[in-house]
Order: C-alpha cells, then structure tokens, then sequence
C-alpha cells in the first residue's frame, strides 16, 4: 500500500508559483482563487495567503480588498523603471563576479545559454525564458552581494511579467524579444572568459536597453490558466 505523499511546504508552493510566473504560465491579471489554490496544492487555505503575501511583497502579486489576489499588471512606467534599475545593478553585478568566478561557475553560463538555444530550437519558449533569466541569475548568484542579488530575483520575476504583457505580438518579433538573445549572452560569456569587467559591463548594459527597446505597449492579454490542472498532481 501507497503512503499519501506529504503535502508541499509553505516554501515549495511559493517556488512553483514563482517557477509558473518565469516559465510564462500565469499572465498578468490572472486571478488567483485561494480556494482553487488549495485544491491544486492539497493543502488549507490557510496555508496559501502567507505564499500570496510573499509574492504580493515582491510585487508580483496584487492583493485586492474584497476582490483577492491576482497577478500583477505592471504599468507601462513601471516596465521602465524595471529595466532601468536592471540596468544600474547588473554591470555592477557582472563585474562582480567576473573578480571571483571559478572556471565551473562560468562552465555553467556556458552550458545555459546551450540549453536555450537548444530550447530555442526546439520551440519551447517558455523554455528558453526561464533559461534566459537563469543567466542572468546565475552571475547575481555568484557575484558576492547578496543584497542586490536578492534584489535581482525579485527583479527578473518582474520583467517576466512585463514580457508577458508588452512583448510584441507577432511570432517572431515576440520570440527575439522575450528570450533575451542568446547571441548577446554569448558576448557576454566571451568578455566574461577574458576576465574583461569593463566590457561585460557595457555589454550588459546593451543587452538590457535592446531588450526595453522591444517592449510594445499595445500587447493583447493572454488567456488565464485554470489553477487546478497548473498545479494539480
């Protein structure tokens, strides 16, 4: 006989609700039903609001008197202001971690820019996405400052939900814009091998404002996802 698997802890739901938000599965505006929730998790609704909390703390998740939770709908001005603080920390970060990195730890950008190309490829968007930011956090991780790595999580699940909303509509247009060009990390990873913090700053730096640049403000909302088989056993 079958024991009952354990229900997820408090930090695990939060981690596949963050998985669900940079893998582009929840849109912005998506509203998230404590009671839906709880179902999908096997666990009281009580154990879901300190998650949605969480999330709403880091400002990917809009709690509403009366009307609940949702995902949150950033505005055109806070799109902006996302990639402008990105850009102010990470040529920092990159820096950073350029002074430390061990051969592995750069073996390991190495080997996620592979992956979402291979993504890219195969044509799992949602793929290369989440393997797009995982570049990005993968230098904050080891950067050496936890402070603004902390930051930079917060921040990249941000700019997922900006790409959700202001990516252009067309196919590919919308593909080039939301996967964060693995050629221009591929220069990154080139200046990053020669040790050259100067240049993996400013490649940083373009990498970013080409990435706004794409941003479209007249995006057509994408459907929302039924809670239940998103994170049903």
């Amino acid at each position: 006989m079958k024991t009952a698997a354990a229900p997820p802890t408090d930090q695990a739901i939060y981690e596949r609700m963050v998985s669900a938000i940079l893998d582009h599965q929840l849109p912005p505006g998506t509203k998230l039903v404590e009671d839906r929730l709880a179902a999908a998790f096997g666990v009281s609704r009580t154990r879901i609001r300190p998650v949605l909390v969480r999330l709403a703390n880091e400002k990917v998740v809009t709690l509403t008197p009366n009307r609940g939770a949702s995902i949150a709908e950033p505005s055109e001005q806070e799109a902006h202001e996302v990639f402008e603080v990105r850009r102010m920390i990470e040529p920092l970060l990159v820096e950073r971690f350029i002074a430390q990195a061990t051969a592995a730890q750069i073996q390991a950008l190495k080997a996620c820019i592979r992956d979402e190309e291979a993504a890219r490829k195969a044509g799992d968007m949602r793929r290369a996405i989440r393997l797009s930011g995982d570049f990005h956090l993968q230098i904050a991780e080891h950067a050496g400052h936890q402070t603004l790595g902390g930051i930079l999580r917060e921040l990249v699940s941000r700019t997922s939900l900006i790409l959700m909303a202001y990516s252009t509509p067309h196919a590919q247009v919308r593909e080039d814009a939301t996967a964060c060009g693995c050629q221009e990390h591929r220069a990154l990873l080139a200046a990053i091998q020669l040790r050259d913090g100067k240049e993996a700053a400013r490649l940083m730096r373009e990498h970013l404002e080409r990435l706004e640049s794409q941003l479209s403000f007249t995006s057509t909302p994408e459907a929302a996802p039924d809670l239940l088989e998103l994170f049903g056993s």
